[in-house]
């Protein structure tokens, strides 16, 4: 077994793993007008290919297809291989309905239908 790579073959390793990742991940990040793939996401950061990362610093909206999931507030730590990681100093999940600060009537309608 080898317990040693040559750097050259590491570092095609880590492209390669990067370069799938780009292309089997539905999870996107947006900074202004530019949709950017993620490496990965995580509960506290998420990593960006280094070539694709722009200089990011502020609010950004992470969308999983076209489903808005997360509103956060990001800054650039560090570089792990090949891609570029934020960390969040908020992250904020999306609401899928209104905020429930009321108390709901118990017979309340569910949807309206139409006359016809």
């Amino acid at each position: 077994m080898i317990e040693f790579l040559p750097k050259e073959i590491e570092e095609g390793l880590a492209q390669a793993r990067l370069k799938a990742a780009r292309k089997k991940t539905r999870l996107k990040v947006q900074s202004g007008e530019e949709m950017i793939p993620l490496a990965r996401l995580t509960d506290s950061h998420f990593a960006i290919e280094r070539d694709l990362a722009p200089r990011m610093r502020g609010l950004v909206d992470i969308y999983d297809g076209t489903r808005h999931m997360y509103q956060a507030l990001v800054v650039a730590t560090s570089f792990d291989g090949d891609a570029v990681v934020f960390e969040f100093k908020r992250n904020t999940a999306i609401a899928t309905g209104p905020a429930l600060d009321f108390v709901r009537e118990e017979h309340a309608p569910v949807g309206l239908l139409e006359r016809r």
